[in-house]
């Protein structure tokens, strides 16, 4: 049961007492109150009331720690050594990705460099790219626009297709955070 905002239990009275006299009985003030019912619930649990904590983005905050945890690789790009660092997450993409198109992940980092530049992007932060074209993929396989367990190589796809099919979802989810936001 969700506390209501008008009205919370008062410990030991099996009642309620309207939210304005809790604030004062607490030593709250009327923000850190709304604040705090944001983030608490009461359960009941054999007749005992317990108030449990809520972590608001638990699906991104009990996730295996070891994905933010940061690692280098060098590159050779052009015979010139360099380092990427970048997040396990972001590595364990690139795999997913070089796999599908046969190449090592320095490989495709190779390849992706060479591309971009060929295509005349000026990169200044390489390691950014990189994680744009690894959230892109995810969110391509989320639209449904990519299949994630295929071996079909990505250089083998229909890339002009896909990407008018990214624009339009991409479109229609602003459109609807738009309307979320004017309302």
């Amino acid at each position: 049961m969700l506390v209501d905002a008008t009205m919370y239990p008062k410990e030991g009275s099996g009642g309620k007492v309207p939210a304005a006299s809790v604030w004062s009985w607490c030593g709250f003030d009327v923000y850190e109150f709304a604040v705090e019912l944001m983030y608490l619930r009461v359960c009941r649990s054999d007749d005992q009331r317990s108030v449990e904590k809520i972590i608001m983005c638990e699906l991104f905050i009990k996730a295996d720690k070891k994905l933010w945890q940061s690692r280098s690789k060098s590159v050779r790009i052009n015979n010139v050594v360099t380092s990427v660092r970048l997040e396990k997450f972001y590595w364990e993409t690139l795999d997913e990705i070089a796999f599908r198109d046969g190449l090592s992940v320095t490989g495709l980092i190779r390849k992706l460099y060479i591309e971009s530049i060929e295509e005349g992007h000026d990169i200044g932060s390489f390691t950014s790219f990189l994680r744009v074209c690894c959230s892109r993929y995810l969110s391509l396989v989320a639209d449904g626009n990519l299949i994630r367990h295929s071996k079909e190589p990505i250089s083998e796809i229909d890339a002009g297709n896909i990407l008018k099919q990214e624009t339009i979802a991409r479109d229609e989810r602003k459109s609807l955070y738009a309307e979320a936001d004017a309302s």
